[in-house]
């Protein structure tokens, strides 16, 4: 029979083995021609219904492995997904044959070992039925496993199998795929028939010489060890066979380690087990002595070693690393000092192996070890009054007097030295550096960031400020030490310099002041002394970014010290010289922090200097950046423009006049193509022209991010220019569109124009941003920037097709309202009939098209609202109709960011509609009852429960602006009403009759108790908020949901004081922040 045939036979309902065998062999073949018609055989044959039963069969007769895989498929298919609607006939008959089927291969360990594979599949599929089935209707599971195991060692292993596999499913896996109620019943079941299990596993390990059986027992028990009673751990003689029967034996070293960490890991227990985990080290590392002592080198067994010589490291590193963390204090007795540190010297060894993973394990002990001795010696120091003028006087300069024999500091410091080394030894690459060794060991400009080496690089930071604080001499001394072996040429490697200079910079701000001049000026200066020493290309890039690196890391230092500061800064400026991948990009950086930090040192004559260095600086510009790359020249402009931005009474310098001379060559590069385009303005439109002018914008940008108002001065020269050139581009796309259609928009030359166009958005939004006194006083720029502004951007933006309008435009007006408020209060009519009915068009259709449209338009809105209120009822009135539409459809939106800016809008509104009574009475008789049913809709569809603080503040807004009677005209119609009818009883009314339409299962009584209370003006808003909440819950729709985000202000409010307070406490301990988040009041 050929494949086709035996599809057809198949498929035609002639079910055979044979044909099944075939078509399964031509599936897995991928050179078979017919391989696509038996896969599509094969998924049909899955769908038919009844083919479960033919399971037993194909797993029996089958010839073909993965034909027997397929029937097991099959089955499985059906305990997942038919197993409740099976008849109980049909279950027992599945059971017993997977136990059947189980029993019969292990009767014999040659089977076994052939068909391993499908073993463990039947091992699955039990286990699968077991989650339908026990404990309710299979009572007897775990007596009978146990009971089965004592009679061959072969199904004993697999019983071991099956439970190691059923405790995953219930304490690991269950969360997802079963309810929480089977799951507690699973646990509950497993508890109650442990003491059988482990009467096994004792029995298997006292007994067996089987190591296959004894490895998978260990497995097992390992599995039950983080949840079993603590009685068969510490009342049973379960930790000494696992310390001195199974981890001296290598073959079962690692199973028995996985056993001892969990143990050794477990935490919060009652002190009355303290001696017995003391105890527990104290044995452990008694054998582990057998192996190696804790002045052994691990690094060449690690290389050179077996696989699992490498497994049994990281195992090691986790169980040393989690019994600390779990047990530190625990072991802190005296009868127990030589073995803490006894263990901590092999954590030492274990943490100086070059293995990323297993460091990574040994950091978290560290991490806690070095923050918990810099507390207590922190507190030790409050309690004794001690402190004086280092904050902390952690840096061993005086004594503790009576204390001193008590700190927790002197019990470790054997060990700390040690902790020290390997910290600095792996330190990890900050984020800052920008030059990294390729796989090839070639030195590159690094493409991605590392996340995972960033969050290693800070926690290795934080621990090794503690330990310098905690010893600043031995820190210093260690790393002095390393720098001279670099220097001297004995520990020379790219790593090792890396790593260290990684380390010293990681440190900034941890010494006094006078600790750290001692310090850096040897570290520079023989930093720079390498840097001339070295030769070849790669060398001397390795070298660059490790002087920029803590250079950069170092302001507090370089402000002192202005010769250093200097010579630091012409360095960085031979470094934009050099060619090598990075290097440039990493002095530019640097240069901008450094710039940002001593800003005032540049703008300040010093002594000995003629003129401020930053008057030399802009002389000598053009030939500085003569090498750099246009984003690397738009960094350093930057960096000269927060010079500029100086306003401190020591600067003299005539900042308008350096700011001209600073933008001389962006300005003639604008000149000339200007000149070309008065003779011919087609050649604006070229791409390289477009690309020339949008880099000059860029320019103009950064420096008018760093110069704040002293920017007009600049602005005025090409303002004029810069407008006309939007005109023209904005003329020429439209031209485009209308020729070609949308398709236009993805053209090259149009997304060109496109991005220069928002480049002069972009400028002129950071100028309104940035403006203020003295220079850009609001009225002078509203006056003299934004009344030319206004037709070529609001005309093309409102003529342009949808796809063609840039949101830089509303983010341009949102800053624009913000920023000039009242001054522009008469603009406003005419920025809203340009951008509102067009963008309210484009985000309208959907909740998916023109994302960034949507929240710049929400943000305008909430600007005019906020800023120039009255301009909102001097636009036509369908216009006003189409602001609150806006705003309600903003709150129905799903995503959050766009609803939480509707609802802040409505209220904002609201307040302000309040506050005018001029327009609050015909606002309300129009808009309020809409806007409380809108409201109740949003709060009651279940999608933004996130927004329920902001949804009761408005509720009760409006109830209670109608109980108190601020709503004086009718907001029903009298004629549909009684004679004598009022707004609160109206609304009363109308809200009870609307909560009840809307959810039947609500009795009368529960909805008039609610209403009462949306009307009791003794509410504040803490007590709405819970009779909102208690309400919602109480709907059928809300019952059976997860509702925590109604409680999401509550708990929002705890994380934020929580990260509060730990910024305080963080705040506190010198060098933790890094110098760059350090916000400097004066520099």
């Amino acid at each position: 029979m050929d494949v086709q045939n035996a599809c057809n036979a198949l498929m035609g309902g002639e079910f055979s083995i044979a044909a099944l065998d075939k078509v399964v062999s031509a599936a897995y073949n991928p050179i078979d021609p017919n391989r696509a018609l038996a896969n599509k055989t094969l998924m049909q044959l899955q769908e038919a219904p009844e083919l479960w039963t033919k399971a037993d069969a194909i797993i029996e007769q089958a010839t073909n492995p993965q034909s027997r895989f397929f029937g097991m498929q099959v089955l499985d298919d059906v305990i997942k997904t038919k197993w409740k609607i099976l008849p109980s006939e049909q279950k027992d008959g599945i059971k017993n044959y997977v136990v059947g089927k189980i029993i019969n291969m292990c009767q014999d360990e040659a089977i076994i070992i052939r068909e391993r594979v499908l073993v463990g599949k039947l091992n699955l599929t039990l286990v699968e039925i077991l989650k339908h089935e026990w404990p309710h209707n299979w009572p007897s599971f775990i007596s009978d496993l146990v009971g089965s195991s004592k009679t061959s060692e072969v199904l004993c292993e697999n019983n071991m199998q099956i439970l190691k596999l059923l405790s995953e499913e219930v304490f690991d896996f269950s969360k997802d795929q079963m309810i929480t109620e089977k799951v507690k019943r699973m646990k509950e079941s497993l508890n109650g028939e442990f003491t059988q299990i482990y009467q096994l596993c004792d029995f298997v390990l006292s007994n067996s010489q089987l190591p296959s059986l004894l490895k998978v027992t260990l497995q097992t028990l390992q599995r039950f060890l983080t949840w079993i009673p603590l009685g068969f751990i510490f009342q049973t003689t379960l930790i000494d066979v696992l310390v001195h029967k199974f981890f001296p034996v290598q073959t079962f070293r690692n199973d028995a380690l996985d056993c001892l960490t969990e143990i050794g890991s477990l935490s919060g227990l009652d002190p009355q087990y303290d001696p017995l985990f003391r105890k527990l080290l104290a044995e452990f590392l008694m054998r582990l002595a057998d192996i190696f002592s804790p002045e052994t080198d691990l690094q060449p067994a690690y290389d050179n070693g077996s696989e699992d010589d490498r497994i049994f490291i990281q195992k090691l590193a986790m169980f040393l690393s989690g019994f600390f963390k779990a047990h530190l204090l625990v072991m802190e007795v005296p009868e127990s000092h030589q073995t803490l540190i006894t263990g901590m010297f092999y954590l030492v060894r274990v943490s100086s192996v070059k293995d990323v993973e297993i460091f990574r394990i040994c950091l978290e002990a560290w991490y806690m070890l070095a923050e918990g001795l810099y507390k207590s010696e922190f507190s030790s120091h409050n309690n004794s009054g001690s402190i004086g003028g280092n904050v902390l006087n952690l840096n061993g300069h005086s004594s503790f007097g009576g204390q001193q024999g008590n700190s927790r500091k002197f019990l470790y410091s054997p060990v700390l030295n040690g902790v020290r080394q390997v910290m600095i030894a792996s330190m990890a690459k900050p984020e800052e550096v920008l030059i990294v060794e390729d796989e090839n060991g070639d030195i590159v400009r690094e493409t991605a960031k590392d996340l995972d080496v960033i969050a290693q690089y800070n926690t290795m930071r934080d621990t090794l400020v503690y330990l310098t604080h905690l010893s600043c001499e031995d820190t210093e001394s260690i790393m002095l030490a390393k720098l001279t072996e670099q220097v001297d040429g004995s520990g020379w490697s790219w790593n090792n310099l890396n790593t260290l200079c990684w380390a010293i910079g990681s440190i900034s701000g941890a010494m006094t002041e006078e600790e750290e001049k001692r310090f850096l000026v040897t570290v520079i200066k023989d930093l720079l002394g390498l840097c001339e020493q070295k030769r070849g290309k790669d060398n001397k890039a390795v070298v660059a970014s490790n002087i920029m690196y803590v250079v950069g890391q170092y302001p507090r230092f370089l402000r002192a010290h202005w010769k250093f500061l200097k010579t630091v800064v012409n360095k960085l400026f031979e470094f934009m010289h050099e060619l090598h991948p990075g290097v440039q990009d990493m002095a530019c950086d640097t240069f901008l922090k450094i710039a940002s930090k001593c800003k005032r040192k540049f703008v300040t004559l010093q002594s000995d200097e003629s003129v401020p260095f930053v008057c030399d600086l802009v002389d000598n510009l053009p030939s500085i950046i003569s090498d750099l790359e246009s984003h690397q020249v738009q960094a350093f402009y930057e960096a000269v423009g927060i010079m500029l931005s100086d306003t401190g009474v020591s600067n003299t310098i005539n900042r308008e006049g350096l700011l001209a001379k600073l933008m001389e060559l962006p300005n003639q590069l604008w000149r000339t193509n200007m000149e070309r385009a008065s003779n011919d303005v087609n050649s604006l439109v070229d791409p390289n022209t477009i690309k020339e002018l949008t880099k000059v914008l860029k320019t103009n940008n950064r420096v008018c991010m760093a110069t704040g108002p002293l920017f007009t001065h600049q602005l005025k020269v090409f303002f004029v220019d810069m407008l006309n050139v939007y005109k023209v581009y904005s003329e020429r796309i439209s031209a485009e569109v209308a020729m070609q259609g949308a398709i236009a928009t993805k053209m090259s030359l149009v997304r060109t124009l496109r991005s220069a166009k928002k480049e002069v958005l972009r400028l002129l939004n950071v100028f309104i941003d940035k403006s203020g006194p003295p220079e850009a006083e609001p009225l002078a720029v509203a006056q003299g920037f934004i009344p030319p502004v206004l037709d070529p951007i609001l005309g093309d933006y409102k003529r342009n097709i949808a796809d063609a309008r840039d949101p830089e435009v509303l983010k341009l007006f949102t800053t624009v309202v913000i920023k000039l408020k009242n001054h522009v209060l008469q603009d406003v009519p005419r920025i809203m009939e340009a951008v509102f009915e067009v963008t309210l068009d484009m985000i309208t259709k959907n909740f998916e098209d023109f994302p960034e449209h949507r929240i710049r338009f929400f943000e305008f809105l909430r600007a005019i609202n906020k800023h120039c209120f009255p301009a909102l009822f001097n636009i036509p009135p369908e216009h006003q109709k189409l602001v609150v539409h806006s705003v309600v459809w903003a709150m129905k939106h799903t995503e959050r960011n766009i609803s939480d800016t509707g609802l802040d809008v409505l209220h904002e509104l609201l307040l302000n509609v309040g506050g005018t009574p001029s327009v609050a009475q015909p606002f309300y008789q129009q808009y309020l009852l809409g806007l409380i049913q809108d409201v109740f809709a949003v709060m009651t569809d279940r999608l933004h429960k996130s927004g329920f603080k902001m949804h009761a503040t408005l509720l009760r807004h409006m109830f209670h602006l109608v109980q108190m009677n601020q709503v004086t005209l009718p907001l029903f119609d009298p004629a549909t009403q009684p004679p004598g009818t009022t707004n609160p009883a109206f609304l009363r009314s109308h809200i009870s009759n609307l909560l009840i339409t809307s959810f039947p299962n609500l009795t009368r009584s529960q909805v008039s108790k609610f209403v009462e209370g949306m009307f009791d003006l003794q509410m504040d808003l803490p007590t709405f908020k819970l009779h909102l909440r208690d309400f919602l819950i109480e709907l059928k729709e809300f019952s059976t949901e997860d509702n925590s985000a109604l409680y999401s202000e509550e708990q929002e409010r705890a994380a934020r004081e929580r990260e509060q307070a730990l910024k305080a406490e963080r705040s506190a301990i010198p060098g933790i922040i890094k110098p760059s988040e350090i916000i400097d009041e004066d520099l």
